[in-house]
Formats: structure tokens, sequence, C-alpha cells
């Protein structure tokens, strides 16, 4: 049994290489609790099912897949344009830590406090991604390698921040600001429920992104050097422009992100605000197949695994870190079923030449 190279990638298999990689993840998922005692139809219920037995967890889905999806578009832009950006993570923090830092410090600005906030996060996002495309442009180094040591300085700030001068006076030492006053909190969409309005700015963000991977120009030039970055050259597009505005847009939506979470649901900045957002948003890009319509739905599906996750824990006594188990086993099916999209499997054939 070999692989034979496919003259034609399977249109077929890109649909479906997702929802097998789901599926072998379940099937992993069963046999990892089953390994460690648990009784798999209970787990699996408690991971999967009771997160939607009711109304407020299909609010606390939405509220979860929102930043994922915010970071997921962004990132969907670099990796159509062939730019790896692994720092969504990193720019996610430091746009909740530049938003969050207008709540705390700025004078009383009333209705003005939010916008404002927002822009700063934005502003921030883009910064920090800037980092990695000057690195990029002007020198070539790498943007796994810049993106994921950016992370890891966006991270240590906010902790230097929140132990130092972001911390509550009042907080009795713990590591957290103050609570946001009511003017920078992003409205709620409801009474009961902690949706805020970046929810549909999230859906609203992913079919601008739609059409202007689709409809505009500068789609067709983020393809053509995601494709072929010599033939975008020969047809005069600017691949330092592209890189610049593909890492300034990932980043400017990461920072977004952060800021809708921590002036949406957590109200305070705090060292975990992340939750590994940036990271999981790499995979709902992937499972979503850089479309906005698939993103939504991996969004959503992702986030069914932070909020089962913390269900377990609560159920079984299983730690809650099983949720990146299921995510890390997600990401490895997929690109392992991936390879069905440019192989088929040949009983008695031999590897075709390309």
């Amino acid at each position: 049994m070999t692989l034979v190279l496919r003259t034609t990638p399977s249109r077929q298999w890109v649909v479906l290489s997702p929802l097998l990689a789901i599926s072998l993840t379940m099937c992993c998922g069963a046999a990892i609790l089953a390994a460690l005692g648990q009784p798999v139809a209970i787990g699996l219920h408690a991971l999967f099912i009771v997160p939607l037995s009711d109304v407020y967890g299909w609010s606390e889905l939405v509220v979860k897949a929102t930043p994922l999806l915010l970071c997921a578009v962004g990132l969907s832009v670099c990796y159509r344009a062939g730019i790896w950006n692994i720092g969504a993570e990193g720019q996610f923090v430091m746009g909740a830590l530049a938003g969050g830092s207008v709540a705390l410090l700025a004078p009383p600005l009333g209705t003005a406090t939010l916008p404002l906030m927002l822009a700063a996060a934005v502003v921030s996002g883009m910064a920090w991604s800037a980092v990695a495309a000057g690195l990029k442009t002007r020198f070539g180094a790498s943007e796994i390698l810049t993106t994921i040591m950016l992370n890891y300085i966006a991270v240590s700030l906010l902790n230097w921040a929140v132990h130092g001068p972001l911390r509550d006076p009042g907080g009795f030492s713990f590591p957290e600001s103050a609570l946001f006053a009511a003017e920078a909190m992003i409205p709620a969409l409801g009474d009961d429920s902690r949706i805020t309005a970046s929810s549909p700015l999230a859906l609203l963000l992913a079919g601008v992104l739609w059409w202007l991977l689709v409809r505009n120009i500068a789609g067709y030039q983020i393809a053509v050097l995601g494709a072929d970055r010599e033939a975008a050259t020969f047809a005069g597009f600017s691949s330092t422009r592209i890189t610049w505005g593909a890492l300034l847009a990932g980043g400017a939506l990461a920072g977004l992100a952060g800021i809708t979470e921590v002036a949406g649901s957590v109200g305070q900045l705090t060292p975990h605000i992340a939750f590994g957002y940036g990271y999981a948003a790499i995979i709902v890009a992937f499972i979503g197949r850089l479309h906005p319509l698939g993103m939504v739905f991996a969004s959503l599906l992702l986030a069914l695994t932070y909020l089962g996750g913390e269900n377990l824990q609560i159920t079984t006594g299983i730690s809650k870190s099983v949720t990146a188990v299921f995510q890390g086993l997600l990401l490895f099916f997929l690109l392992g079923c991936d390879v069905l999209i440019r192989y088929r499997i040949d009983g008695g054939g031999r590897v075709a030449p390309a």
C-alpha cells in the first residue's frame, strides 16, 4: 500500500478531513478516559453534551467562541499569504494589557473610555506584530520563531503589570487589577447573559474578511503570494507590503480579541486572561479551512472543549488540562488527515511523480 500524489487536490477531502480528524480525536479521547479509569460514556457526555444542556451553556459557548473567532480571522489572513504567524497569544495579551491600562490609568472620560480602550488594544496588537513583520522583511527572520518568542515576552509583561503598577491596592496583594468601571465595559446583549456586543462584531469582521479575500484585489494578491512567492513577485505584487499588511491585520484582530475578553466577560486584568486562545485559534483557522463560515463553526467547537474540560473536572475530578490534550489531538489528526488532500491510497501502485 502506497501514497500516490494527486495531480489535483481532492476537493472531497478538503471537507471530509476535518470531520475525520474530529472523529479520530473522539476515539483517542475515549481511549485516554478509559486509561484513566473513567467511564468513557460519562466522560464524553460531560465533555460535549452537558455544557450545552441549557440556555446558559449555549450563551457561555458564544462567550468563549468570540475571542477565538477574532484571533482566527486575523490568523487566516496571514496563513493565506503563507506567513506563519504563531503570535496571536502575545498580540491578544498586549491588546488586553493596553486597553486595560487605559481603563485603569486614564482620567475619567465617560463614554469615550471604551472607544479609546478598543483603539489602544488594536494599536498595541498591531505594534506587537509589527516587530515580527520588521524582522522578517528587513532581516529575513523566521516569523514562526519571532512570534513565538514575543508571546512569552507579552505574558511576562502582563505578569509584571498585575504584580506591580496595575495591581489593585485594595486587592489583598492578589496579582490582579481593580475591576473596570461601568463605562469601560462592553455592553451585554441581555440582562441574564454574558454575551456582549463583541460577538456580533466578530461575525461582522468575519464577513468583512470574506469580502476582502473573495471580492477584493488585495485578497487575490494575498492568495497569489501564499501559493507562489516568485509568481507574486513576477506579477508585480510587493511581498513586503503584503507581509506587513497581513501581520498587522492579524495583530489588530488579536489585540481586539484581548480587550473584548477583559472588558467583556472578565472585567479586570489577571495573569490568566489568555487561556491559550491565541494558540487554539490556530486550530480554529485550519479546521475552518481559512474560510470565515468554517471558522465560525470551528470556534464553537474549540469553545466547547474549554467548557467541557471545566465540566469534566467538576464531574470526574480529572484536571481541566485535558482540554489542551483534546485540542492537541485535534490539530495532530487534522494535519495527518490533510495528507489525504494531496495523496490517495493505492493498494498496489507506486508514488507518482509530481
